[in-house]
């Protein structure tokens, strides 16, 4: 039981990173319908942002959780900046393109942010530092649960209950499901459609940034090829979940981390890649449109 309790527990972590990852993903794809696969090279951009921030603010005599949240701050403003940058020159001039040519544009965005960051910074593994301070009452159980652990569930917690407020509580989540539902109909009421579009984008970089801070605590190292993977399994879960599905995206997320875990544990970590991949191949032959996507097919 205490090795199950420890592969639910590696689980649970891994699908909480995941998740943050998956939003910005399936967010994107229910606004334009719209891959962005350069969003994983965002969440590698966070998670050096927060690196070098965390270098910067702990000279600067930060420590605690003020720096750890000061640096979470600066990586988020700065993965939005890329964000909203990368949809200004990747994506809006092509909007009116056919789906291929985005598609092409998000992928050679992504090639160019690797090699971009592989120059600026170092292709070999940096070490991060564990900004993350001690949480008392967590004491008596850490050798169960560390308080790596502990922050990155909290944190992804509150991030998503956050997003689900603005979502359904805004005049801005108003906007931007009325964008996913009827572009047409949304522009005739008075909503800014690349306004709503560029703020998606800010939303979901936002979210990466958050997530790569968090591997970068919970990992310890990083390097300018962490997007690639995590960007495609959590694209993998937003599919699984339901591509264009909020809950979808956290419930795939959630799956494809538990499936890697005890996959690693009770068969090999060789073939953690193989499984959460096999899953995702059965339940789409079961589910086309994912766990909680919809089952109906669009007529083209």
């Amino acid at each position: 039981m205490d090795f199950f309790f420890d592969l639910f527990i590696s689980g649970l972590t891994k699908g909480s990173i995941y998740a943050l990852i998956a939003l910005g993903y399936t967010m994107v794809y229910g606004i334009i319908a719209l891959i962005n696969f350069a969003h994983g090279e965002i969440y590698m951009i966070g998670a050096f942002t927060a690196l070098i921030a965390s270098m910067v603010l702990s000279q600067c005599g930060l420590a605690g959780w003020g720096l750890l949240v000061s640096v979470g701050l600066v990586a988020v403003v700065y993965a939005a900046m890329y964000g909203w940058t990368v949809e200004k020159i990747a994506y809006k001039p092509l909007r009116d393109a056919s789906r291929l040519a985005p598609l092409i544009s998000a992928i050679g965005m992504s090639i160019f942010l690797q090699n971009y960051v592989q120059l600026a910074q170092s292709p070999n593994f940096m070490v991060f530092p564990d900004i993350i301070p001690a949480i008392g009452f967590l004491e008596p159980v850490s050798h169960i649960v560390n308080k790596t652990q502990l922050a990155i569930w909290i944190i992804t917690f509150l991030t998503m209950a956050i997003l689900t407020f603005i979502i359904k509580r805004t005049r801005l989540g108003m906007a931007m499901r009325a964008v996913a539902q009827d572009k047409s109909m949304a522009m005739l009421s008075g909503v800014n459609i690349n306004r709503i579009i560029s703020t998606t984008f800010v939303i979901g970089s936002s979210l990466a940034a958050v997530g790569g801070l968090l591997i970068g605590c919970y990992m310890r190292q990083i390097d300018f090829y962490i997007g690639f993977l995590a960007g495609l399994k959590a694209f993998t879960a937003a599919v699984l979940g339901g591509i264009g599905s909020i809950p979808g995206a956290v419930l795939g997320a959630m799956v494809l981390g538990f499936a890697e875990s005890f996959a690693a544990g009770y068969i090999s970590s060789d073939y953690e890649d193989v499984v959460a991949f096999a899953l995702l191949i059965l339940i789409l032959s079961v589910r086309p449109g994912g766990l909680l996507g919809s089952s109906q097919q669009q007529k083209v």
